[in-house]
C-alpha cells in the first residue's frame, strides 16, 4: 500500500493533483495492532473463529441510526456492517482509503473526484457502484434521522456518477470538513432504505452481515466471507444490551461478555488494574464533558451568571474523582493534539468562588432553582450532584432533572432544555470547523443553547470555507470561535474525556475510529482451535 497523504497538507495544495492509491485487500486497520490486546508470536496468524460477546449500554435505534453518539449499539452496527468512503487514522487526520481508493480535490476546492473499489458487493450480492454514493448521501439528508454532518452533506450540490467506479462531488463552496463527512457517513443500500428505517434489514458492504435483533436484548452479526478486505477472523459478534452499568461490570467479571463498552470509570479501573482485564483507550476519539446553557432562560440570559457558573465548577474534582483521571481540564473543546488547541486560553476560567459570588451578587438573587438535566445512563448523575453543590456554594440554586438517554438526546437535538444540562459532546476530534457547523451544542445555524450572534456566524463560516484546516487563516477563525465561547459561554466546558473498553485477555486486536466505534474486522479470540 502506498503511503496515504496527510489531509492538511493536501488541502493546502489545492492546485496540485492529489492521488492516493491502495493495493491489496487488507483492511485499513490490519496494521494497527492495539498494544493492550492479546499478542501473537512473530509471524503467527491470528486465530480464526469464535463468537465475540460485547456488552453495551444502549439498544439499537433505527430512528437515530445515523446520528453519531446517540446510541452505542447504533455505532457498532455502522462500523462493522457498513463501510465508509474513507477512514481517518486514529492518530491524526490522515485520510486512508476504504471504499474510495484515490481522490482528487479541484484547485478551487469546490469539487472532489473519488475512484471507487471495483470489487465490492453488498451483503445481498449486489455490486457497489457510484450511484450508491449519491443515494447514501441523499438518504443521509432525508431522515428520519438528523445527522450531525447534515449541513456539510447539504452543501454537496452535484453528483457525477457516469462512471460506475468513480464519483465526482460538487460543492456550493469549499468544504474544509468534507472528509469528516466521508469518514462518518456509511454507504447504505438505497434499495432497502425503508427496511433500514424500520430496523428490519441492514444491508451493507462491511466485514460482518446483520443476522438478528432482539430488542432490548441483543444484536448478532456474522462474518461476511466475501468481504473486499478479506474475511474477518471472528465467526460472529453478539452485542448484548445491558442497560445497567453495575450489571455490565458483573457480566464482564463473570465471563458472560468478552468486552464491555460503557463501564463507569471506577469499575473500569478495578477491572483492568485488579482483575486482569485489558484496557483499550480510544485515543483520537476523545469526548468532552460540559454544562450546556439555554441562553433564552431569563435568569441565564445574563452572561454574568454564566461566568459565575464557569468560575464555580470544580473541574479537577470531576476529572479526578468521577473519571478517575482519565482526561484533563479544559475551558475550550479542543483536545491537546488539535490544530485549534490553545493552552493559555484554557486557563481563562479556573475555580474561583470569590469571583463567582461577586458575579452572582451583581446579577441579583435567584429566587427559583434552575433546572439541570442529565442522563441517568453513565456517570452524569454523579457529575450533576457535584455541579449542583458547586453552584449552591456561590448562591445559584439548582434542581436536578434526570432523563433517560432517549429523552436527553431528544432535548439536545430540539434545543428543549429549560435551563442547564450535562452531556458529553464529540466532533472536536475532527477538523476544527466541524464543531461549529455540525455538533448539536455548537452549530451556528441552530444549536441546543438557542444561541446566535453575528460574530459566531462569521467565525464558523470562515473556518468552514477555509480549505486548509491548518493554515493561518483557519487558525485565525478558530481563535474567533474561542473568543465567542469564552465571552458568551453558551456552554461551559469541563474536560476532555477518554473513552475506554475493558476486554478479556483472550481478545486481540481491538480497533476503533474517531467516533468511538469499535471496528472488529481484524479482532480475534485466542485459543479458538483453528487457523484456516
Amino acid at each position: 500500500m502506498s503511503v496515504p497523504r496527510l489531509r492538511s497538507a493536501a488541502l493546502s495544495l489545492l492546485a496540485m493533483t492529489v492521488v492516493i492509491a491502495v493495493a491489496g485487500c487488507s483492511s485499513a486497520v490490519a496494521a494497527q495492532q492495539n498494544s493492550s490486546a492479546a499478542s501473537l508470536a512473530a509471524g503467527q496468524p491470528a486465530p480464526r473463529g469464535g463468537d465475540l460477546r460485547v456488552g453495551v449500554l444502549t439498544d439499537l435505534s433505527p430512528k437515530s441510526f445515523l446520528q453519531i453518539g446517540t446510541g452505542a449499539l447504533n455505532g457498532q452496527i455502522v462500523a462493522n456492517v457498513y463501510d465508509t468512503l474513507i477512514r481517518y487514522s486514529r492518530d491524526d487526520l490522515t485520510v486512508k482509503p476504504a471504499l474510495a481508493t484515490r481522490w482528487q480535490l479541484a484547485p478551487d476546492g469546490k469539487s472532489l473526484a473519488l475512484d471507487l473499489r471495483p470489487d465490492v458487493h453488498y451483503h445481498d450480492g449486489r455490486p457497489f457502484v457510484s450511484g450508491d454514493v449519491e443515494a447514501s448521501i441523499k438518504a443521509y439528508l432525508s431522515g428520519p434521522w438528523t445527522p450531525q454532518f447534515k449541513r456539510t452533506a447539504a452543501a454537496i450540490t452535484g453528483f457525477d456518477t457516469t462512471d460506475p467506479h468513480r464519483v465526482v462531488l460538487s460543492f456550493a463552496h469549499p468544504l474544509s470538513n468534507i472528509f469528516d463527512l466521508l469518514d462518518s457517513a456509511p454507504i447504505i443500500d438505497g434499495n432497502t432504505l425503508p427496511q433500514l428505517k424500520a430496523g428490519t434489514e441492514f444491508n451493507g458492504t462491511g466485514p460482518f452481515r446483520f443476522s438478528s435483533w432482539q430488542p432490548n436484548s441483543s444484536v448478532r452479526v456474522v462474518r461476511n466471507d466475501k468481504y473486499w478486505g478479506g474475511p474477518a477472523n471472528l465467526d460472529a459478534i453478539t452485542f448484548d444490551v445491558i442497560a445497567d452499568q453495575q450489571a455490565l461490570y458483573t457480566r464482564l467479571r463473570t465471563g458472560q461478555v468478552d468486552a464491555a463498552l460503557g463501564l463507569n470509570y471506577h469499575d473500569q479501573q478495578l477491572a483492568t488494574s485488579r482483575y486482569g482485564f485489558r484496557e483499550v483507550t480510544f485515543t483520537g476519539g476523545e469526548a468532552q464533558e460540559y454544562v450546556g446553557v439555554n441562553v433564552t432562560n431569563p435568569v441565564l440570559s445574563d452572561v454574568r451568571l454564566r461566568q459565575a457558573i464557569a468560575y464555580a465548577i470544580d473541574r479537577s474534582r470531576i476529572i479526578d474523582d468521577v473519571f478517575r483521571g482519565s482526561g484533563y481540564v479544559v475551558n475550550l473543546p479542543w483536545p491537546k493534539w488539535s490544530p485549534a488547541y490553545d493552552a493559555a486560553a484554557n486557563q481563562t476560567y479556573r475555580r474561583d468562588l470569590d469571583k463567582a459570588r461577586r458575579l452572582v451578587a451583581e446579577h441579583g438573587p435567584i429566587t427559583e432553582p434552575i433546572p439541570l438535566d442529565y442522563s441517568t445512563q453513565g456517570v452524569d448523575d454523579i457529575v450533576a450532584q457535584i455541579v449542583q453543590s458547586n453552584l449552591k456554594d456561590v448562591g445559584i440554586p439548582v434542581v436536578l432533572h434526570p432523563n433517560d438517554q432517549t429523552q436527553q438526546s431528544s432535548k439536545l437535538i430540539g434545543g428543549k432544555f429549560e435551563g442547564l444540562w450535562l452531556l458529553q459532546h464529540a466532533f472536536a476530534q475532527f477538523t476544527p470547523s466541524t464543531l461549529a457547523v455540525s455538533a448539536y451544542p455548537f452549530n451556528a445555524s441552530k444549536n441546543s443553547s438557542n444561541y446566535s450572534g453575528p460574530a459566531y456566524t462569521a467565525a464558523s463560516t470562515a473556518a468552514w470555507d477555509t480549505p486548509d484546516p491548518a493554515s493561518p487563516a483557519a487558525r485565525a477563525a478558530y481563535r474567533q470561535l474561542d473568543d465567542v465561547w469564552l465571552k458568551d459561554l453558551f456552554l461551559v466546558e469541563i474536560g476532555v474525556i477518554f473513552t475506554k473498553v475493558a476486554a478479556s485477555p483472550s481478545v486481540g486486536n481491538i480497533d476503533w475510529d474517531r467516533r468511538g466505534q469499535l471496528h472488529l474486522g481484524t479482532t480475534y479470540l485466542a485459543n479458538q482451535g483453528r487457523n484456516d
